[in-house]
């Protein structure tokens, strides 16, 4: 498959499309207006680079390079994008992509549609790995030839000098990392930004919107100071605005070319974005936060008064809160601010200040040192890792600094307007990422939190009776998750380690290879399941609708369902395919044969007892018992599930765990990727509310554990509900947890309280 439009791909297809080209075919499949446009898949690029007999060269280049030595690091690096951009590329390739630029000139009604042409690598956009700037992007592309040159120019780009140190830090294998291009109808956007669903910094619920003049790149790349709006999404009221001085914006010109020019007088300092427009692109932001249930980092343009969505990709840098010793920042605040900028990373940061103008100074920053410069581009993250702060002339708190920054772990100071000319190579100073000051000297003391203490995980964390678990969609971010101090996992999916091999999971099967499918279940739940011991991981088993399958190698015969999330998914599915249910419980009961018996197993969107006594059946046909062997458990996220979960109790149950995602939208009749009634979807309606508190109350009863898995489980508003409840535990995404398990000790304590007031009136 050489070529995929973005309305047959999905999240699911990042071994094909790349994260960035997933993520566009999934906000399509949403809804969400995206600019249409199609995706040169990674295996295209796997084939160029084998049929020209370049990769051997390649990967033997890389084995001896040393990527701390920043001069070698470049060298080697424009020496492969030479290699790859002078190979001519295949014609049974070109042939390809030129079929689908002519298929979308058509589509958007020009001979020629002019396209950007974005680089899209298999590793980049997940949520523990952004990944942010490391590939290339290029605007205003029109012709076929163009396009041909530039798709080669992204395949070249995977070894920018950035893009190989950061393989390298994040122990990503260079061989295994292929590169998809997307080409996209290019927005002529009046204006563009970026939004965060959640402060990124803090993990507040407020949408942080950044916007400035032309194109979105001035943003992006931090060459502007844009305007900066904060508004709760509760409410949809603006909390506060900061209007940047907008100097620079990215055009295009008469020649059709890409070009950086100067703002308009009158336009520098007028506000970029409406009350309407920033309430907008809050709801979109909600909108799209809801179908991936996670906090997104967004980009968006306007164009003719029309909104569009250009990329959204999960906030790699949420966390807890930093604590700073009072102390010390008491007496930081004593000392002479000499700037001030906008506080992007929290977090002080003291040394050497080292002022950088080109990238060929990088080799001045050593360890601890304070980088100074204009504005930080991909090709600064090696030498950004060996710093104590960043800070910036430009940028805002969305641009490639403040992203970096707080992916590292460093404090970060941007927007200073002038820090580059005001300081000198080897002042000291100390900043404080959080308020966007800059001190004179350097604070250096026992106290002093560093760098180090920074990216280390939260403090102990608060003891509750209702455990706190986390939701994990990935093997990879498995880490991350436990770090949070969570008592377990409380959904593990299974979609991503099963479709990511590209691979259907009936092909294997059908080709007699079900060993392959058991090795790759296994090789993805131990990740999670060795992290988390002795705490329980409760693996769900598959629940990919249909249209997840159709672009899978032996997918072709998936039905083209009107609904998926209403059809062929779940437990009912895998009854149909008892053999793919047979392997899962084979992958589960080897680990558990190795030590891993905190695995429990969880049937997703059952609404029969019968569906249950088939797969316990079904488990014991493999030597694996129910209860015995394993924990047993269901997800409740039908009303029919809920209603009669008295039944499911007598069939046998270790646990229930609610999907509120579903149950809200089963219940409901409100399709909650649908824009006319998303309106109407709400966890909170008094008919789900009900539903929950009667299965909690019946388990409860008959000694059942509970717990929630749903995006609802990550609202503090309605985890005190649950806990009022009496529910067993809940399980919130992994940027959640720290402030789930606050609110649920609050909550307990708030519980005691009332009982112990009772207690004296009595």
């Amino acid at each position: 498959m050489y070529v995929v439009r973005f309305k047959d791909i999905g999240k699911g297809d990042i071994s094909i499309a790349g994260g960035k080209g997933a993520n566009l075919g999934e906000l399509t499949q949403a809804g969400i207006p995206v600019p249409p446009g199609f995706v040169v898949t990674a295996e295209t690029y796997q084939k160029f680079i084998d049929k020209t007999g370049i990769s051997d060269k390649i990967m033997l280049m890389l084995d001896t390079i040393n990527v701390n030595q920043t001069k070698e690091l470049q060298r080697v690096a424009e020496e492969i994008k030479e290699i790859i951009t002078s190979t001519a590329i295949p014609d049974d390739i070109v042939s390809h992509i030129s079929e689908a630029y002519n298929a979308l000139s058509k589509d958007v009604g020009e001979d020629e549609a002019n396209v950007a042409v974005r680089s899209s690598a298999t590793a980049e956009d997940l949520p523990e790995a952004s990944f942010a700037g490391q590939q290339d992007t290029f605007l205003h592309i029109k012709g076929f030839s163009q396009v041909i040159d530039y798709v080669r120019k992204c395949w070249a780009s995977l070894f920018e000098a950035r893009a190989i140190f950061y393989r390298e830090e994040n122990d990503f294998d260079h061989s295994k990392v292929y590169i998809a291009v997307v080409v996209q109808q290019m927005v002529d956007s009046e204006k563009a930004g970026v939004m965060f669903t959640v402060n990124p910094s803090t993990g507040e619920d407020v949408a942080l919107i950044e916007g400035s003049w032309g194109l979105g790149e001035a943003v992006v790349s931090g060459t502007v100071t844009p305007d900066t709006y904060y508004v709760d999404k509760k409410t949809n009221t603006v909390t506060n605005v900061s209007i940047g001085e907008k100097k620079t914006m990215f055009v295009k010109d008469t020649k059709g070319d890409t070009i950086e020019t100067e703002v308009p007088d009158k336009l520098k300092n007028k506000r970029v974005l409406s009350e309407e427009e920033l309430i907008e692109l809050t709801e979109m932001g909600k909108r799209i936060q809801a179908h991936y249930e996670s906090p997104q980092d967004t980009e968006w343009a306007f164009n003719e008064n029309n909104l569009y969505m250009l990329q959204s990709r999960p906030i790699t840098t949420l966390g807890g809160d930093i604590e700073v010793n009072e102390e010390e920042s008491e007496d930081v605040e004593k000392r002479d601010i000499l700037i001030k900028g906008l506080g992007a990373s929290p977090g002080f940061g003291s040394g050497s200040v080292k002022v950088i103008n080109s990238i060929n100074e990088l080799d001045k920053i050593e360890d601890g040192d304070i980088m100074v410069t204009v504005m930080t581009t991909p090709d600064m993250v090696p030498a950004m890792k060996r710093a104590d702060g960043i800070i910036t002339d430009e940028g805002g708190v969305t641009c490639h600094a403040a992203i970096i920054s707080r992916e590292l772990g460093i404090p970060c100071v941007v927007g200073t307007g002038n820090a580059t000319k005001l300081f000198k190579d080897n002042v000291k100073v100390t900043l404080d990422g959080k308020k966007g000051f800059i001190y004179e000297g350097e604070f250096k003391d026992e106290n002093k939190q560093t760098k180090e203490s920074n990216q280390t995980a939260a403090p102990a964390p608060i003891i509750t009776v209702t455990e706190v678990k986390a939701n994990v969609s990935m093997p990879e971010a498995a880490q991350k998750a436990s770090q949070t101090g969570a008592d377990g996992v409380g959904l593990l999916r299974t979609e991503h380690m099963m479709l990511t091999s590209g691979v259907h999971p009936k092909k294997f099967i059908l080709d007699n290879n079900e060993e392959e499918l058991i090795k790759i279940l296994m090789e993805n739940i131990i990740k999670v399941a060795d992290v988390f011991y002795p705490k329980p991981v409760w693996y769900r088993t598959l629940d990919a609708p249909t249209d997840e399958f159709q672009t899978l190698e032996g997918g072709e015969d998936e039905p083209h369902e009107h609904n998926p999330m209403l059809g062929w998914r779940g437990i009912r599915r895998e009854l149909d395919e008892p053999e793919i249910l047979k392997a899962e419980f084979k992958a589960v009961k080897r680990l558990h044969e190795k030590g891993y018996t905190n695995i429990g197993i969880m049937l997703p969107l059952v609404q029969h007892p019968n569906e249950l006594k088939k797969a316990k059946e079904l488990a014991e046909e493999i030597g694996f018992i129910p209860h015995k062997d394993v924990d047993f458990g269901i997800m409740v996220e039908t009303p029919a599930a809920a209603l009669i979960i008295e039944d499911f109790i007598e069939v046998g149950l270790d646990f229930v765990s609610f999907g509120t995602n579903d149950l809200t939208q089963y219940t409901l009749a409100v399709d909650r990727n649908n824009e006319l009634v998303a309106k109407n979807y709400t966890e909170e309606h008094p008919a789900i509310l009900k539903l929950i508190k009667r299965v909690i109350e019946k388990c409860n009863e008959a000694g059942v554990t509970t717990s929630i898995c749903g995006q609802a489980g990550s609202m503090p508003h309605i985890v005190e509900k649950l806990i009022e409840y009496g529910i067993t535990s809940v399980s919130a995404n992994t940027d959640a947890v720290e402030t789930v398990r606050k609110t649920v000790a609050r909550s307990e304590q708030k519980l005691v309280l009332k009982a112990a007031r009772k207690s004296l009136k009595e």
